[in-house]
């Protein structure tokens, strides 16, 4: 008896494959395989928001060897990941190939190992039809928003501008933090604060002051600050109180999809959607020296804290074998998840506890590690003894004022031998303090009073917005990723080093949406949507009641808009410089494109001057002196010069006129030739059009169109090619393999 088991990529397939053994094809889908087109609505609003589902474009192919196989075998198994979109991926492919809807077909694996895999196919079940609508309503809910509120947007302030239902929330938390950024007024204040240092000792320790006679202080100007200095300037310090005790650290809880998502991103520098992107491959099986494919994390999108009993006692084990029983809790920690917590999953955590990071660098790219190491620690270090610390806080009266300084030892150091969380950092700062009595006199170094400000709120980091949404209910844990791309990706937001600034363009649309779609914009509102499809897939609430509560508002406000600002265009802010248009002596203007900022004439359309060198500042630079290049222009022997042309780099002999010698320059993509194994070099036609060729022409012809990738062809290990068109097609350039998949861009 054959079996076929389908999930959702060639790397999870080929792990799989390794744990079920012969009897067994397993094949991947490539995602999904049915949607809406995206040509049009493609939702019947009319006719209870009925969804035309096909097949997504470039798949058909992929689907006709699926029919085929499906025929062939006597059992099918639907593997696609454990939620949501998963669920979806398993409902379409159960349609194209007529399976039968109450049949246990669908297995579930929440880690990709032996134990994982054995486990989800000894409990097949029917598709959870629950899931699949919850899905359906987010994907038409947000396909009504996207298509009916972009064209809008697009008419009344800039061609070509898109909305997205949890996109526009995000955003407008952004541009709010920078609304209230600009509002604010700084006050100011000042601290006294003195260096101190005990008879007898070199080690001085910092003291604030904190109160007087009356109470604590406030000092709110330097006339305040001057009169308490004056009133301490032949002041005795004397140590009034000494405050001994003991504080217990306990570890943080492991990985949620959020909080990796935070640390990852203040520890590693990662974006969400490259977080994401690696810990799915470190999901789906990573190939480990001597052990083959291994899928070394356990699901990654989840919001549960839940951890199985042989995670925990593996992880006691090793820790055990390493640093010894002291380092084990009395009692074996259990982590609470949040009331909302779907708890389909348990936390992110290593699959094999015993497989530390060092033992497995060399099988790992080095992002891989990052994560794996973070994810490792993370989840080991919450299964250890808390951190004690030995804690000091000393009053110390001059005069009438009161001073304070605090310090802290460690006695034990517990699970921070191994991880710290991010938001500790700030209090490693604090130092011992020297050994003191109650009574002694002290001498002091320095005292100065210093001006301070408050500061208004930061902006958001992509750490702090996930945090954000998380407490407040918005989007859920496979959609965080997604959310920060699409805002950034769509120049409504831009990066300032770790921080999202909104951009004109951005505070334009949300203003807009604040006006005539509160609700699409409203934090509360997004809030509850998101609890609506948490009944839906909980089989509480009818998906199509959901979209049609919503639609009914939401048009209403969509026909209002349109009616009332039928003859109004919003205009974005074009800022001046100083610079003049040497064509015409108008003042020059600063524009935006698809390809960036750029400066032009304010005269246009009547004159089009234009200058795209620009800084980082947005300013006007100097063209580039050409470089000189190892390269012997062949025609009068000079070395030629490397220059930017209207296609890009190019090779040019500096003689000219006299010599008008040019050539194209060859990158190296460092992947290999599949014809010969020279280099495959990226290269440039007389027209600018890019083209991949062998290093070793003309002894070699191999030619492509199409960029080479450094991912490996799952059916030949050759490198795949990767043509752009309106959606991104993966295949392999040899002839007799045929591999092929197609992707959203």
């Amino acid at each position: 008896m054959s079996s076929l088991l389908i999930v959702e990529s060639p790397a999870k397939a080929k792990t799989i494959k390794k744990y079920l053994g012969p009897g067994y094809e397993v094949v991947a889908s490539m995602g999904h395989v049915r949607d809406l087109p995206s040509s049009k609505l493609n939702v019947d609003i009319r006719h209870n928001f009925k969804p035309n589902y096909e097949i997504i474009k470039g798949k058909e192919k992929l689907i006709d060897e699926l029919i085929k196989l499906s025929r062939k075998n006597d059992k099918i198994f639907l593997a696609t990941d454990p939620d949501r979109e998963g669920e979806a991926i398993s409902w379409h492919l159960a349609y194209i190939l007529k399976l039968d809807p109450k049949e246990n077909n669908r297995v579930t694996f929440n880690e990709i190992t032996k134990s994982g895999v054995s486990k989800g196919m000894s409990h097949p079940r029917t598709i959870d039809i629950d899931l699949v609508n919850a899905q359906q309503a987010r994907r038409i809910l947000d396909r009504i928003v996207g298509y009916k509120l972009s064209p809008f947007l697009s008419w009344k302030i800039r061609k070509g501008l898109s909305a997205g239902r949890v996109q526009s929330v995000a955003l407008r938390i952004i541009v709010d933090r920078e609304n209230e950024i600009r509002v604010f007024i700084p006050e100011e204040y000042w601290t006294i604060d003195a260096k101190l240092s005990a008879k007898g000792s070199r080690k001085v320790f910092n003291a604030s002051l904190h109160s007087d006679k009356n109470g604590k202080l406030e000092i709110k100007n330097e006339e305040q600050a001057n009169q308490i200095l004056k009133d301490l300037e032949k002041a005795q310090y004397i140590v009034d109180d000494i405050k001994k005790g003991t504080k217990k650290r306990t570890p943080a809880p492991p990985f949620i999809t959020s909080t990796l998502q935070q640390d990852a991103s203040r520890k590693l520098g990662f974006q969400a959607k490259k977080t994401m992107k690696i810990a799915q491959e470190l999901y789906e099986g990573i190939e480990i020296k001597d052990m083959g494919a291994v899928g070394l994390i356990t699901y990654m999108r989840t919001d549960s804290l839940r951890i199985s009993d042989d995670a925990i006692n593996a992880a006691t084990e090793y820790i055990k074998s390493i640093w010894g029983d002291k380092y084990l809790p009395p009692n074996k920690r259990v982590f609470k998840s949040k009331s909302t917590a779907q708890d389909g999953h348990e936390a992110i955590r290593p699959t094999m506890p015993d497989l530390s990071p060092a033992s497995i660098r060399t099988s790992l790219s080095n992002d891989q590690y990052k994560l794996y190491k973070l994810i490792w620690e993370r989840f080991t270090a919450s299964q250890m003894a808390d951190c004690i610390l030995n804690t000091t806080r000393v009053d110390i009266k001059a005069n009438d004022y009161i001073f304070k300084a605090s310090g802290f030892t460690v006695a034990f150091d517990g699970f921070t031998v191994l991880y710290q969380e991010s938001k500790d950092e700030e209090e490693e700062k604090a130092k011992e303090l020297p050994q003191l009595e109650k009574g002694a006199t002290l001498n002091l170094q320095d005292l100065a009073g210093n001006q301070h400000f408050t500061q208004p709120p930061a902006r958001y980091t992509e750490a702090s917005l996930i945090k954000y949404l998380e407490e407040n209910g918005i989007g859920r844990p496979s959609t965080y990723a997604t959310i920060i791309s699409t805002i950034t990706g769509r120049e409504y937001v831009t990066r300032e080093g770790k921080s999202l600034k909104p951009t004109e363009l951005g505070e334009v649309v949300i203003e807009l949406m604040k006006k005539r779609f509160p609700d699409i914009v409203n934090i509360k509102f997004t809030a509850q949507m998101e609890n609506n499809l948490d009944t839906v897939e909980a089989g509480k609430e009818e998906w199509t009641k959901i979209l049609e509560d919503f639609y009914d508002d939401f048009n209403e406000s969509l026909k209002k808009a349109k009616e009332d600002m039928k003859n109004v265009k919003i205009q974005l802010k074009e800022d001046e410089t100083d610079l003049i248009c040497d064509k015409c002596g108008r003042k020059m203007v600063v524009k935006f494109s698809k390809y960036g900022k750029f400066i032009a004439c304010s005269g246009y359309p009547e004159c089009k001057n234009i200058i795209r060198n620009l800084n980082e500042n947005g300013e006007p630079e100097p063209k580039p002196e050409p470089e000189e290049s190892d390269v012997v222009c062949e025609k009068c022997g000079r070395n030629m010069v490397i220059k930017t042309g209207k296609y890009g780099k190019f090779l040019a002999c500096p003689g000219y006129p006299e010599c008008k010698n040019i050539k194209g320059i060859d990158i190296s993509t460092g992947i290999p030739c599949p014809k010969c194994g020279g280099d495959i070099v990226e290269k440039k036609s007389k027209r600018g059009r890019a083209f991949y060729g062998c290093s070793n022409y003309p002894d070699c012809d191999f030619i492509a169109n199409d960029k080479p990738i450094e991912e490996k062809c799952p059916k030949c290990g050759k490198n795949l090619f990767e043509k752009r068109t309106k959606k991104k097609k993966i295949y392999c350039i040899t002839d007799s393999c045929g591999y092929e998949r197609t992707e959203e861009k």
